[in-house]
């Protein structure tokens, strides 16, 4: 049987369907195909796959300068832009002799609790912590043991907690002088149990700065983080 040659050739004129084997002698009323009916298959390239950098949106993951090439850890966007001024710090006071690396400041409910457990976990990874259990007084003032806490490590560390928001609640610290703290580029909040929200309700000046938090994390890998950042390499 002959091929209809219309979706090759199209039979826009009778001549065009006369010469065509399988329609030659039908009526002129023959209803022909044409070049605009006849479409061939359309075969649409594959889509390229977009990186999503380990989850995408806010939680891209990102490699700090200071993140030795063997390191495992993973930081967020926002860790690496809040970690860096920090990490600048470390940098400018790693010659100071008799320097502790972090100080710790938490509240005194968080003693054998949570501070203790970053304590031990910071201390596992050779990090030499200022520690208000061992190196403070008790009945002093929350904020002038910060002040004296950065001013004998190379960097500080608030652990945020229900406890911490409730003392900082009734002692009041005054705008001004939390002001000169967090201008140092010294003082990393970490938020456990609570959350920048309600850190920002109570200090509205430390809860604008951005730090680590225990809900996106283990507290153990907060400390690795932590002594990352503290490293200086010989």
């Amino acid at each position: 049987m002959s091929s209809c040659t219309a979706p090759v050739y199209g039979h826009r004129t009778s001549s065009a369907a006369e010469a065509c084997p399988a329609c030659r002698g039908r009526s002129r009323g023959y209803s022909s195909y044409s070049y605009e009916s006849y479409s061939p298959p359309s075969y649409s390239q594959p889509q390229a796959v977009r990186a999503s950098g380990g989850g995408g949106g806010s939680s891209v993951s990102s490699r700090p300068r200071w993140s030795r090439p063997s390191s495992t850890l993973v930081y967020t966007a926002t860790e690496v832009r809040a970690l860096t001024p920090i990490r600048e710090t470390v940098e400018k006071r790693a010659s100071l002799p008799d320097l502790r690396d972090i100080f710790l400041c938490h509240a005194w409910d968080d003693r054998s609790g949570a501070a203790k457990e970053l304590h031990d976990h910071l201390e596992s990874l050779g990090v030499k912590v200022w520690f208000s259990e061992k190196d403070v007084g008790l009945g002093t003032s929350l904020l002038r043991e910060i002040d004296k806490g950065l001013a004998k490590s190379r960097i500080g560390t608030v652990l945020v907690t229900p406890a911490f928001l409730r003392r900082v609640q009734g002692e009041g610290i005054a705008d001004k002088e939390l002001s000169a703290l967090l201008a140092r580029e010294q003082l990393v909040p970490i938020v456990h149990g609570t959350t920048y929200d309600a850190l920002r309700e109570v200090s509205p000046l430390l809860g604008s700065r951005a730090g680590l938090s225990t809900a996106e994390a283990a507290m153990s890998i907060v400390a690795a983080k932590l002594a990352e950042l503290v490293a200086v390499l010989a």
